[in-house]
């Protein structure tokens, strides 16, 4: 099932979900509100069976912040990507925690690296930085802090090479 075939068949229950042609990997725009819903229906419909979460990125745009679902069904050897945005000042999107588990882990990384909340999360904190690490490294806007408990953090580079 191609990922058109399968925005219509969420667009045939009820759900929305925008087809997006992209290249080289077609997906579909959910509402952050219509998240879980959609979720359930491509886990739960015996024709969808995406019973594998591959991968959640959270990415920082200029104007928004974005979380990307890589799924996959074993079933069928399909596969779908869904996008999620949701606005720099309210940077929160329901957990998929409790419809695919793996996504504890991703969605603990985005949380960490952009500063995504996932509402509902059951463990939502830091997974690769301290507890204590202000900001969020991966935002375009982020400065690192000069020291972190009397250590460097940041090293000035040589901005020319030595040939």
């Amino acid at each position: 099932m191609t990922a058109e075939e399968i925005g219509q068949r969420l667009t045939a229950a009820g759900l929305k979900a925008e087809f997006k042609p992209t290249t080289p990997d077609p997906h579909l725009e959910i509402a952050r509100e219509d998240l879980i819903k959609v979720s359930r229906m491509l886990r739960d419909d015996s024709d969808l069976a995406f019973d594998s979460l591959m991968c959640l990125s959270g990415l920082d745009w200029p104007d928004r912040n974005e979380v990307v679902y890589n799924l996959h069904s074993f079933k069928h050897s399909h596969k779908v990507n869904l996008k999620v945005r949701c606005p720099k000042e309210d940077p929160v999107i329901p957990t998929v925690s409790g419809i695919w588990p793996t996504a504890e882990w991703h969605e603990r990384e985005a949380f960490d690296l952009i500063g995504i909340r996932f509402e509902g999360h059951p463990d939502l904190r830091r997974i690769l930085l301290p507890e204590d690490w202000e900001g969020h490294p991966l935002r375009k806007d982020y400065k690192p802090p000069e020291r972190w408990h009397e250590i460097p953090v940041t090293v000035q580079l040589p901005t020319t090479v030595n040939k």
